[in-house]
């Protein structure tokens, strides 16, 4: 175990971590909230500090990173942003508890959008930046912005990349991983930017442009108003509803668009797959709505939105779908935990795995009829060998069994009932925000106990990391010398 590369790279996401806490400080000192600015350049020094201190240290006698230390340093780095990003809540007095604002900045980070805000619209500008900004740094990887940003990060940083970005595998765009780290920010700047431009048109502030910007391209969906996006105009929604849409597709295919290789978008399985299942679910939601809208374009701008930011694991909302029909809100539960693209700032199981599942299974019926029939199981027009089958059916083997174990955990929280805690388990393991019940999008997650805030943002870690790097980070069994 390289031991000193761990430290030296979690130093390198302090030192980063302080210096974008400098963003928030200077919001704050533009809306005159001093109390705020001093809580964010306070907490900025002591991440600097001790980020430095790791970094001078800390110098490993070699670069070379297996993947193990990438697990391991994802799954660190994400527990330690969320912990000193928490910091400024506590000290500026927004959010006294600190439990509570750990939850806060867990959701934030892991493009949750889960709250524990009872009233929003009393918080300061420099806390809500703050909270919509971590969407858009976590939605991309905190990592994969270091490596972006780090001239030194070696070839191996793709064990990184595959730890921290969504989705049963991850390549290389370019030869060097940092390089390919760059081409994705920079393909997810100009999309950020482009939602700015779009949002300022329709009327917004230029703050409100950027936190919901932030929000859409994290696929986070914290607002700063109570009802989120329903007392926004109509063309808001339609621009938040198809933005959400775009940054749930996998952002390979915008490199591929931006090479011109058209045929290659077209022939993507999973993008053919998320579009169907998006345009079904629309339907059907719009369907079952419709009696209660006033007009046709409102109940399909209603189904387009929600089932948009579900599907994209967003949370924003524009209307109370708890009150919908069980047909409608049963579509939407299975929004939740299919998701959006790998390689997407989404979360949820993946269409990509959703997809190979499916085929699985299709193969092993075709078996049962036809025992000597060949088996083959293809997936973007290539046969997929028997080792990343077999990683996908694990990993949904272990999705399952994470999932029953934390809503049994939640379970022992007695606030609530079935309905919401299966839901509030089932939002925060696949990053999506709102459920039903008590937690539904015009409610938060106040109400549960200390122990069930804890559970429910180790659920939010789990499902933004996708289960192993947590796990193998706290396996008695990484640390044992053998």
């Amino acid at each position: 175990m390289n031991y000193r590369l761990i430290f030296n790279t979690m130093g390198k996401v302090l030192i980063v971590t302080a210096v974008l806490l400098i963003i928030p400080m200077l919001v704050g000192l533009i809306y005159s909230e001093l109390i705020v600015a001093w809580a964010f350049l306070t907490t900025a020094l002591v991440s600097l500090v001790v980020g430095l201190i790791l970094v001078l240290t800390c110098k490993p006698k070699t670069n070379v990173m297996f993947a193990k230390e990438g697990l391991i340093i994802v799954a660190f780095a994400w527990i330690a942003v969320s912990l000193i990003g928490a910091i400024p809540f506590t000290l500026s007095g927004e959010i006294p508890s600190y439990v509570d604002a750990v939850f806060e900045m867990v959701s934030g980070f892991t493009t949750t959008g889960a709250s524990i805000l009872k009233d929003v619209e009393i918080i300061s500008h420099g806390v809500l930046f703050w909270r919509s900004f971590s969407h858009w740094i976590g939605g991309m990887g905190v990592l994969v912005f270091v490596m972006a940003i780090t001239p030194k990060a070696t070839d191996r940083s793709i064990h990184i990349m595959r730890a921290e970005m969504p989705g049963h595998s991850v390549d290389k765009l370019v030869p060097k991983a940092n390089e390919t780290a760059k081409i994705l920010y920079i393909i997810y700047i100009v999309m950020t930017a482009v939602m700015v431009i779009l949002l300022l048109c329709g009327g917004m502030t230029v703050f409100e442009s950027l936190v919901h910007a932030f929000g859409t391209a994290g696929t986070g969906g914290f607002g700063i108003k109570s009802d989120s996006l329903g007392g926004y105009s109509a063309y808001v929604q339609w621009v938040v509803a198809i933005g959400m849409l775009m940054f749930g597709i996998n952002f390979n295919m915008y490199y591929l668009l931006l090479l011109r290789k058209f045929k290659s978008i077209f022939k993507s399985t999973e993008l053919k797959t998320y579009i169907l299942i998006f345009i079904g679910a629309v339907v059907i939601v719009c369907f079952n709505i419709y009696p209660k809208c006033a007009n046709f374009e409102e109940a399909l701008r209603t189904s387009i939105f929600q089932c948009s930011s579900i599907m994209t694991t967003t949370g924003f909302s524009t209307t109370d779908f708890n009150l919908w029909n069980s047909a409608a809100k049963a579509v939407l539960i299975i929004l939740v935990f299919i998701g959006g693209c790998a390689g997407s700032t989404a979360g949820g199981l993946k269409v990509s795995r959703v997809v190979i599942l499916l085929k699985k299974l299709g193969n092993e019926i075709k078996r049962v009829l036809h025992p000597r029939s060949a088996n083959i199981v293809k997936f973007e027009g290539k046969k997929l060998d028997e080792s990343t089958i077999s990683g996908v059916q694990s990993y949904f083997t272990i999705y399952i069994v994470m999932f029953v174990a934390l809503f049994l955990l939640i379970s022992m929280d007695t606030t609530y009932g079935f309905e919401t805690d299966f839901t509030a388990v089932a939002v925060c393991f696949n990053n999506v925000g709102p459920g039903f019940g008590a937690v539904g999008p015009m409610s938060n997650f106040a109400g549960y106990s200390i122990f069930g805030k804890i559970v429910l943002s180790f659920a939010m870690l789990l499902g933004r990391l996708e289960i192993y790097p947590l796990l193998l980070a706290l396996s008695p069994n990484t640390w044992i010398k053998k």
